[in-house]
């Protein structure tokens, strides 16, 4: 059963586990192909420093560079960004830089800035932006060892060191904005877009 109206499969650009679970889940027929750019270097040249506009431009270049290569498809790039104030934060590399990032999250006030972007044929349909505040509670050192301890090696595969959906929620005293903002694919704008084109059931 699906709601994906759409003669080819909806592409994910995008390994997000998160991501796919959230499209999954609401009943959308997709297939995973990440795109293979390089973000940080796209991110560098650009010289953008907004959380939001570099967002928004490593989604664009996500779906449009598998866009290019899947004719007739519509193609979904994310990408979400950490600002604390002017400070911006990547995917920790190990488990050092994740401390690190916990240290400086704790007790602060920090935005998530979640981008979703449509292509097609390599032409951009839509796009849009969310913001997230997270509020961390304040952490000691042996907090954040515990929770790095517990968490493993998936404090890697998110900026910020944590996953909202797992053990990371434990870290906030706060929150406000949109659940799938938090999770890096804003779902109620993809989905009014999409409805927009006929390419929803519901």
């Amino acid at each position: 059963m699906t709601l994906w109206r759409g003669q080819e499969p909806l592409l994910l650009a995008s390994k997000s586990k998160a991501r796919q679970t959230l499209l999954a889940n609401a009943g959308i027929l997709f297939e995973c192909e990440p795109a293979d750019i390089d973000e940080r270097a796209i991110q560098e040249s650009s010289g953008l420093s907004a959380p939001g506009e570099i967002a928004g431009l490593l989604a664009r270049e996500k779906a449009r560079a598998v866009a290019l290569g899947r004719t007739g498809h519509y193609v979904v790039g994310a990408d979400q960004t950490l600002a604390l104030g002017t400070r911006t934060f990547n995917k920790p590399a190990d488990r050092a830089q994740a401390a690190g990032q916990l240290r400086a999250l704790s007790g602060q006030c920090h935005e998530l800035h979640a981008a979703v972007a449509v292509a097609r044929d390599g032409k951009l349909l839509f796009q849009h932006v969310s913001i997230a505040r997270m509020t961390m509670r304040p952490l000691s050192d042996a907090a954040i060892e515990s929770y790095l301890a517990e968490a493993g090696q998936a404090v890697t595969s998110s900026v910020g060191a944590y996953q909202l959906e797992g053990l990371g929620v434990h870290l906030f005293e706060q929150i406000e904005g949109d659940h799938f903002t938090i999770l890096g694919l804003p779902l109620l704008p993809l989905f009014a877009f999409l409805r927009s084109k006929n390419l929803l059931s519901v």
